[in-house]
């Protein structure tokens, strides 16, 4: 057996073969594969290997188009069949909601040029002589929609990753992953030790297990899923092709051919939770006992809409574990505590999704980076509040609403609350009603009463109007906006400035009680995240970024090596944070501090320790809302004091407790970007307005990345448009096209722009196509809105209001 490797893949499912395969398509072939037992062992070798192009996620359905391609590439390459049967698939709309969820999908299709169209019921009938489609309002039609054969799949991609020179070693299970101070490991083996500078976790089931040999704890749990397979059905025989499958999400089912009988499925309420406590090791081509009673319900909806099913003996039953992080979602991509450690593990959609993933990982591990941001499969949207409990409670939520809509800004409940600030209690008490952000509570808007549920839907929903009321407040008055979710950062010691300036992009402050914005720079040249930055004493710093980003920007962080006596602390646990802003902030403000708060006295961009109401702050004149403000950093203790004096001193202003939701459609009315919306690794600095924040006269972290791209034509630009919308307003992910149907961009952020009176949106557009002032079409609920790009922000384009400046 080989000693040494590039890397080590543990885990010879589908995902490992496929992440072995893509290491060798781009140069690693010095890579090794370890499995336990057989190929597919585990949850690969049952599944129904149903594939599909079309995803809510815009870059989740670019990665599954590439693995539906890929298949029939790996067949020709390897000459391994892959049984890839694509008769289409139907999907199925029984609600308004469901229509609305694939219209959008269909626009999305066309703006990326793959084949999702709507047919008629007739049409159906046609495609599926066997089915009824009386009770569908709409149905869109996939043709390249299909499955596959789970150990063909596999072996394919473990047989071009073998003929590229890569090894696989079956029946040799790890024993122990030990890391060496240079950052290289020992994997240590029954067979033998090897030494290699990267450890790729795809153990799937066993992920946990495989992690904890590293000394981490991956947020994962097994659940068994059941589907069964009908004898053969002399209709389906007699029509001599293959039927399509049906996917009927209403129905909460799935539904294709299999032979001459038919394949159902179903996620159903009364789920199962299996291997709570660890996956048995002895565990690999096995199955549970049958127990179709949990699926009757399902199966019973299956039936009615293809009857001749109901009266199909059934062949065989798969009661089979599949094992899912608390989103659904793949851990996936390196470990920030650890170095070389990349995970990929908790798939479920894994023959849509394998190809992308085996080609995303090989990017990361060979290039730095992937060439698409997928932060909604970054495990580092997890951290260690993503517990036992939560992941469990989450794990469930997910299984039983696996067909349910997730609708833009909602909030399931599942496992929550996970993190909560002192404040908390009383922002209930205020009629609060609360999001998850990096595990923590943070109020979205304030209802009228305690206890008030928000609605869920693509149109308008019951938190509109509360909303637009905090939002008018602030711009007329003044809102206090908890920002305790922000990420804040202690940098100290002597080497504190220099390494701050050869972390990010812009010069870090000299003086104390300046401010800085600033970008960093991601190993393809985009942006990596932006932050304030603070001078606060001789060699302290604070610096402010995206609370959900935490953990994804330690990354970053741990690339610049910290200078000698200097000291990095992720200070968010003890520190809370309120914006004050409005016109009457300042107002507000001066009521509780002796601190001469002036323009001249406290200007733009700077900062100072200051008491208020008797609570010591960090003070920064900044706001996200693009108006008069200041941002109040105190100790975490000293939040409810804090909040109270401002609170009681707002409402005799006319003002008072401002919501996430109202910020959000402040900072879009501004024109402001936000990471992981408008901000990521796949654009440039020059295509969404930072370039200006680079100085080039210094060293910063991937600076060549970035002028490797520094001249290059912006493919896209960030932009705002005006939306002609009266029953739903823009919230991400909408195709934008030119009247004549030409692709223009699409939408990153989206709201109603109360003050302005205007509902807007933010996304990107291609300048060859669209310039300021062109009229053009943004898909929201799937169907056109008239809309105009904007050449300036409708909110205080000149950024009057933020310097309290008058004209």
């Amino acid at each position: 057996m080989k000693t040494h490797a590039q890397a080590v893949v543990i885990g010879g499912g589908l995902v490992g073969c496929s992440i072995l395969y893509h290491l060798a398509k781009l140069g690693w072939t010095d890579v090794v594969l370890l499995e336990r037992d057989e190929l597919t062992s585990g949850s690969t070798w049952h599944a129904a290997a149903n594939i599909h192009g079309l995803h809510d996620n815009n870059n989740i359905t670019r990665i599954q188009h590439y693995t539906m391609n890929l298949y029939k590439e790996l067949e020709k390459e390897t000459g391994q069949g892959c049984g890839v049967f694509q008769p289409g698939s139907l999907y199925l709309a029984q609600t308004e909601d469901r229509e609305h969820q694939l219209r959008l999908q269909e626009a999305k299709a066309r703006f990326y040029g793959l084949n999702f169209h709507e047919i008629s019921r007739e049409q159906a009938k046609d495609l599926h002589p066997l089915a009824q489609f009386d009770d569908v309002r709409c149905i869109m039609f996939e043709p390249d929609g299909g499955n596959v054969d789970p150990s063909g799949v596999t072996q394919a991609y473990a047989a071009g990753a073998r003929a590229m020179g890569a090894t696989i070693q079956r029946f040799c299970p790890v024993l122990g992953t030990e890391q060496q101070p240079d950052g290289s490991w020992i994997v240590r083996t029954a067979k033998g030790d090897i030494r290699t500078q990267c450890v790729v976790n795809a153990g799937g089931l066993w992920g946990r297990e495989v992690a904890a040999m590293a000394g981490i704890e991956l947020p994962l749990q097994p659940t068994e899923h059941q589907y069964f397979v009908t004898e053969a059905i002399d209709e389906v025989a007699a029509l001599g092709r293959r039927l399509p499958s049906i996917a009927d999400r209403d129905g909460e089912y799935y539904f294709r051919q299999e032979g001459n009988g038919l394949l159902i499925g179903a996620y159903e309420k009364d789920m199962k939770f299996w291997a709570e406590n660890g996956t048995p090791l002895d565990f690999a081509h096995d199955l549970f006992p049958d127990d179709l009673d949990r699926i009757m319900e399902n199966v019973i909806r299956a039936t009615d809409r293809v009857p001749v099913a109901a009266t199909a003996g059934v062949k065989r039953v798969i009661n089979g574990p599949m094992i899912w992080s608390p989103d659904a979602n793949a851990i996936w991509g390196p470990v920030p505590e650890l170095r070389n450690y990349f995970c990929c593990t908790g798939i479920i959609p894994g023959f849509s999704q394998s190809g992308g993933l085996g080609l995303l990982s090989a990017q990361w591990m060979i290039e730095g980076e992937p060439q698409y941001d997928m932060f909604a499969w970054d495990l580092a949207r997890f951290g260690d509040w993503a517990d036992k409990a939560f992941t469990r409670a989450r794990v469930e939520d997910a299984y039983t609403h696996r067909f349910a809509i997730h609708f833009p800004n909602e909030e399931r409940s599942a496992g929550r609350p996970a993190r909560v600030r002192p404040a908390y209690h009383m922002q209930q008490k205020m009629g609060g009603v609360f999001g998850l952000n990096c595990g923590w509570e943070h109020p979205l808007w304030f209802a009228d009463q305690p206890g008030l549920r928000e609605t869920n839907g693509f149109a308008r929903q019951n938190w509109w109007e509360p909303v637009g009321r905090e939002t008018r407040m602030l711009r007329q008055t003044v809102g206090v906006i908890d920002i305790s979710n922000f990420a804040n950062y202690v940098i100290k010691g002597p080497g504190a400035h220099d390494w701050l300036d050869r972390l990010v992009a812009n010069r870090a402050p000299t003086e104390v009680g300046r401010s800085c914005l600033t970008p960093m720079i991601s190993g393809r040249g985009g942006v990596a995240g932006d932050f304030t930055i603070t001078k606060v004493d001789q060699d302290e710093y604070m610096m402010i970024g995206s609370g959900m980003a935490e953990r994804y920007h330690q990354r970053f962080f741990n690339m610049v090596a910290l200078p000698e006596g200097t000291t990095f602390d992720v200070a968010t646990k003890r520190i809370a944070g309120f914006s004050v802003a409005g016109p009457r902030s300042r107002e507000l403000l001066q009521h509780l501090t002796e601190t001469d708060l002036s323009n001249s006295g406290f200007r733009f961009m700077r900062s100072r320790r200051i008491s208020v109401a008797g609570v010591a702050c960090l003070a920064i004149r900044v706001s996200f809302t693009g108006d008069l403000g200041w941002e109040l950093h105190c100790a975490e203790d000293d939040q409810i004091r804090l909040y109270s004096a401002l609170l009681d001193v707002s409402a005799k202003l006319g003002g008072g407790p401002v919501g996430a939701r109202a910020l959000g459609s402040l900072r879009i009315e501004k024109g402001y970007g936000s990471w992981g919306r408008e901000y990521s690794q796949e654009y440039w600095p020059q295509e969404v307005g930072l370039a200006g924040l680079i100085k080039l006269d210094k060293a910063f972290l991937h600076k060549d990345a970035y002028l490797a791209i520094k001249e290059n034509t912006p493919r896209e630009v960030l932009s705002i448009f005006e939306v002609e919308a009266d029953m739903a307003d823009a919230s991400g992910g909408e195709p934008i096209f030119t009247p004549d149907g030409r692709p223009v961009g699409r939408v990153t952020s989206g709201a109603y722009g109360y003050s302005v009176g205007k509902s807007l949106a933010i996304g990107f557009a291609d300048p060859k196509v669209a310039q300021p002032g062109d009229r053009v079409e943004i898909f929201i609920l799937g169907r056109p809105h008239r809309a105009t790009l904007l050449a300036e922000p409708p909110f205080d384009p000149d950024g009057l209001r933020l310097r309290d400046v008058v004209k």
